[in-house]
C-alpha cells in the first residue's frame, strides 16, 4: 500500500518533474540543433499528457478513496515514466527510447480512459443491483410491491364539487 500511495503523490509531481528532466537531461547529454525544436515539442505535449493522465487516473472513486492506485496503474504509468526518464538521457538510444515515451504515452492515456469507465460501469451496475434487490424486496418507503399499502384507485376519497351560476343579466352585460 505505501508503494501505491507514493504513486499516487508521484503521478501529480512527474507531471512537473519528467519534462524538466527532459530539459536538463538535453542540457547535459543533447547534441545537435535539432533536438531543441523536438524538445519544444516534446515537453509540452509530456506536461500535459502526464497532467491529463494523472487526472484520468485520480478520477476514480476507488483511487481517491484510498489515496492510492492499483497494481496494475504502477506497472503501466511506471514503464511510462522509465521511458521518459530513459528518452533524456539522449543517447544513441534516445530517439529510440522518445518513440517508445510517446507509444507508452498513448497507451497510457487510453488505458487511464478504459479503467475509469470499466470502474464507472461497475458502481453503476451495483447501484442497480441494489436498486432491483430494494424493489424485489417491496421497500415499503418506496411505496412499491409487497407490503406497501395504497389506496385503491377508485376510492379517491371526499369530492368537493364548485359550480358557479351566474343570471342572465350579469352575462350579457
Amino acid at each position: 500500500m505505501l508503494i501505491r500511495r507514493g504513486f499516487y503523490r508521484w503521478q501529480f509531481a512527474a507531471a512537473i518533474v519528467l519534462p524538466v528532466w527532459l530539459l536538463i537531461g538535453y542540457a547535459i547529454f543533447g547534441s545537435s540543433g535539432w533536438g531543441v525544436l523536438g524538445l519544444m515539442f516534446a515537453t509540452p505535449v509530456a506536461f500535459v499528457m502526464l497532467g491529463v493522465v494523472a487526472l484520468l487516473v485520480a478520477a476514480r472513486p476507488d483511487v481517491r478513496r484510498e489515496k492510492a492506485v492499483a497494481w496494475s496503474d504502477v506497472a503501466v504509468l511506471g514503464a511510462w515514466h522509465l521511458l521518459i526518464i530513459a528518452a533524456g538521457f539522449y543517447g544513441p538510444t534516445g530517439i529510440t527510447f522518445a518513440v517508445l515515451a510517446m507509444v507508452g504515452g498513448i497507451a497510457a492515456f487510453w488505458y487511464a480512459i478504459w479503467r475509469l469507465l470499466r470502474d464507472g460501469a461497475r458502481r453503476v451496475r451495483a447501484t442497480m443491483d441494489e436498486y432491483e434487490r430494494l424493489v424485489a424486496e417491496g421497500s415499503p418507503a418506496q411505496g412499491v410491491g409487497g407490503d406497501a399499502r395504497r389506496a385503491p384507485a377508485d376510492d379517491a376519497g371526499e369530492v368537493i364539487v364548485i359550480r358557479e351560476e351566474r343570471r342572465w343579466e350579469e352575462r350579457r352585460g
